[in-house]
């Protein structure tokens, strides 16, 4: 017979206690934790988010990789076009291992660099718009959701005038009567900071309008009480308290934010009152592929590919960042 086993003295312990001894004690996860197991799971989200950042990392590193491939965007290659039908030596737009992307035609400038070069200007103009229209959204946003009244009336009636205004046509006559030299800028510097004003300053209602209504539900919430009755004030209440709580929609609807302000200034460009050339810009390429695409068809579906990768990446970012941030919005 198996002799008994011990269970007085002082080393007894109940049969729970021995079988999870040798487990790794359970951890409390942070909220921010939570959501990165939640956005790892979205495949598609991390598909997006890894394409983001090499586009980003393009986009900064774009000089440093011209000069390391030695490619100029601007210098003209005619001996790789033919002089009667002005189209690219070679098959698919002239793609070979010195161009792998292939030249323009006419002109015989490389693909590659020039989609390198304006991949900048895009992320620069959209990235810097949407700063700008975040910022007066949410502080227009925050203010009239928290004080309400006449406050809210008179922010919310801003927002409607703003909306109202044909957007596309005011960019246009904007953007066509700064030409040449203004507020101590010229050349591309000008170019690229009216574009950043007019489509960060009049997109900025589409999120004052979420953060108010964000705001409009917190302020009742009990911590805003509880911070009311320690005697905080107001600004303190919209910083300490509400601003920390509404960063999750902020972050999202700036994600979303950025692909649609990059269609924008590629429309532009393409309308002929964005980037100048010779500075590239993706939307200057189509531009000029309207009237070559029955020459070199892949001068127009490089710089389209580039476009719709970019806008198609930080969608479905932005999609998974909201899935993981707030999961009942599913």
């Amino acid at each position: 017979m198996t002799a008994p086993i011990e269970t007085t003295g002082a080393d007894a312990r109940p049969e729970t206690v021995l079988e999870g001894a040798g487990r790794k004690e359970i951890e409390g996860r942070s909220l921010g934790r939570i959501a990165w197991t939640r956005f790892k799971r979205d495949k598609a989200a991390m598909a997006g988010g890894i394409v983001v950042v090499l586009l980003i990392l393009t986009a900064v590193l774009s000089k440093p990789l011209q000069s390391l491939l030695g490619l100029d965007p601007n210098a003209f290659n005619q001996s790789l076009v033919d002089p009667v039908l002005l189209a690219p030596k070679g098959a698919l737009g002239g793609i070979s291992w010195d161009h792998p992307l292939g030249v323009e035609p006419q002109t015989g400038r490389d693909i590659l660099a020039r989609i390198l070069e304006g991949s900048w200007v895009s992320l620069v103009v959209a990235v810097g718009s949407t700063l700008l229209s975040v910022v007066i959204g949410v502080v227009m946003g925050v203010v009239a959701g928290f004080y309400g009244g006449w406050v809210d009336s008179f922010i919310s009636r801003m927002m409607d005038t703003f909306l109202a205004f044909p957007l596309l046509l005011f960019a246009i006559s904007i953007s066509a009567s700064l030409q040449g030299e203004a507020f101590g800028m010229q050349g591309l510097t000008l170019r690229i900071a009216v574009l950043i004003f007019v489509i960060g300053f009049f997109s900025w209602p589409y999120i004052g309008r979420i953060v108010r209504a964000q705001t409009l539900s917190l302020r009742e919430r009990e911590f805003v009480e509880a911070a009311r009755s320690l005697g905080a004030r107001g600004p303190f209440i919209l910083f300490r308290e509400l601003l920390p709580n509404l960063i999750a929609p902020i972050l999202v609807y700036a994600t979303l934010l950025i692909p649609t302000n990059i269609l924008f200034e590629a429309s532009l460009s393409f309308l002929g009152v964005g980037i100048a050339p010779p500075q590239a810009s993706w939307g200057g390429m189509l531009t000029q592929a309207v009237d070559l695409y029955e020459v070199d068809p892949m001068f127009m579906v490089i710089p389209g590919m580039a476009i719709f990768i970019t806008v198609l990446a930080f969608n479905l970012l932005g999609d998974g960042l909201r899935d993981a941030l707030d999961p009942r919005g599913k």
